[in-house]
């Protein structure tokens, strides 16, 4: 019944999220819009209008209208290096894309995995992808359609993968494996013209951007790659529902097609582990099994769905699920974490005809070992899931939170102060945060 009630919202988020957008747009569709000189003054505020509409506007303003406008940002220099805050000239939107002031960011491991060097990235960079924020300025010559879906002023999320919505991939409604995205954002560092819009203040150089970059006072992000964020939701916990919430969603719905009464194991319990017993149980999986070495995070887990929790420390984590499942194994086993013994476990722990879908990346070049015979004789599906679908999956997530089937308060461990998004990093690395951590930049 949990996965029918789960696709009903799902349809009814669609169509009200459609409606919301026309709404929203018949209220604001007059503001001035100048793509003629794209100078900024798309929109700005005074300190009582603002108060007057309930906006809190940063120090920084929107842009300063007798000078160069200019913010911070967290810059990647190179690995062991200590990451810096920076000044940065006022990013620039092009076509189709939107100019973001950047309210809250996640704390990520694939951020980490570049920051230590484990996953070759063009640096300098500023990382930071899971954003929250608020709809400042469209880039000239953008599609109407996309000015009328998101308005200046208008609250949004973006996700990590932000589809150009026309290659090969993004065309067949496949926004995971956009093939620009892949190419410039995660190959160059940049976005689809193969240009940064980060450049700093003091000498112009070019800063490369993860995904948006969105550890910075504003960023970049090409339409596609956002949804609307109802005023129901709050800023800084919604943000992981663009990578961590995001990425467990497309494991559970398109690499695993999780069904009701299916029997789940997720290896490997932080921000994205944790989103995916929360998706499993909204999809009506009878059995969840969290397996951790951490029993604070295994304590954790039970809040998110988990009826099971195995310290893989303490006991032999595949043979515990096997005592748990019968003695087959589950149907789904998830491996969150990105190491080459979990990777095995998570093989070894499906039962026959299987699906052991992989999600945590790793050190680069990193290989895992699969015994051949058993893959073929079991017909065991090994599948890598990156993440979701921007434009199908967005608006469904902000309506399992908006509706409370995803607890977003459970799933944000804690909160950081954007001074402290170094020291989170580290934390990070020493496994001190349970859950998901995320930074508050507004």
């Amino acid at each position: 019944m949990a996965f029918y009630r789960t696709s009903l919202l799902i349809r009814k988020a669609l169509s009200s999220n459609c409606s919301r957008r026309t709404a929203v747009f018949s209220s604001c569709g007059s503001l001035p819009y100048n793509s003629s000189n794209h100078d900024f003054r798309t929109r700005s505020y005074s300190s009582s209008e603002s108060e007057d509409k309930g906006t809190k506007i940063s120090a920084a303003g929107y842009h300063l209208s007798n000078g160069s406008s200019y913010m911070r940002g967290l810059v990647f220099w190179e690995p062991n290096k200590p990451l810096t805050f920076e000044d940065f000239n006022m990013p620039r939107p092009k076509a189709n894309e939107v100019l973001i002031k950047t309210k809250a960011c996640g704390v990520c491991h694939s951020d980490l995995h570049v920051i230590k060097g484990e996953l070759p990235f063009a640096s300098p960079c500023v990382v930071g992808h899971e954003i929250t924020g608020e709809v400042i300025e469209h880039g000239p010559l953008t599609d109407s359609k996309i000015i009328e879906r998101f308005p200046v002023g208008s609250h949004v999320i973006g996700a990590f993968i932000m589809p150009c919505g026309s290659c090969f991939f993004c065309s067949k409604g496949q926004d995971d494996l956009c093939e620009s995205f892949f190419a410039y954002n995660r190959a160059k560092g940049t976005l689809y013209d193969g240009e940064t819009r980060l450049f700093l203040r003091k000498n112009d150089k070019p800063v490369y951007m993860y995904s948006m970059g969105g550890l910075a006072e504003f960023c970049v992000v090409p339409a596609h790659g956002l949804a609307v964020l109802p005023d129901s939701l709050p800023y800084t916990e919604s943000a992981i529902l663009g990578c961590a919430v995001f990425t467990a969603y497309g494991a559970m719905a398109h690499a695993a097609e999780v069904r009701p009464g299916d029997a789940i194991a997720v290896i490997g319990i932080g921000g994205v582990g944790s989103s995916c017993l929360q998706i499993a149980r909204a999809f009506g999986a009878s059995e969840i099994i969290a397996v951790d070495v951490q029993d604070e995070k295994l304590q954790k887990a039970k809040l998110s769905g988990a009826t099971h929790a195995i310290n893989a420390l303490k006991e032999d984590a595949v043979t515990k699920i096997k005592e748990i499942t019968g003695g087959r194994g589950v149907d789904v086993a998830v491996e969150a974490l990105g190491r080459v013994q979990t990777f095995s476990q998570c093989v070894q722990s499906v039962r026959d005809g299987g699906k052991a879908v992989m999600i945590g990346l790793t050190l680069s070049g990193a290989k895992g070992e699969i015994d051949i015979n058993h893959l073929v004789r079991r017909q065991i599906k090994v599948i890598g899931s990156y993440g979701g679908r921007a434009r199908q999956d967005l608006p469904k997530l902000i309506k399992l939170a908006e509706s409370g089937i995803f607890n977003l308060e459970v799933a944000v461990s804690e909160k950081r102060k954007f001074e402290d998004a170094g020291q989170a990093y580290k934390d990070l690395d020493r496994g001190s945060i349970l859950g998901r951590a995320v930074i508050e930049i507004m």
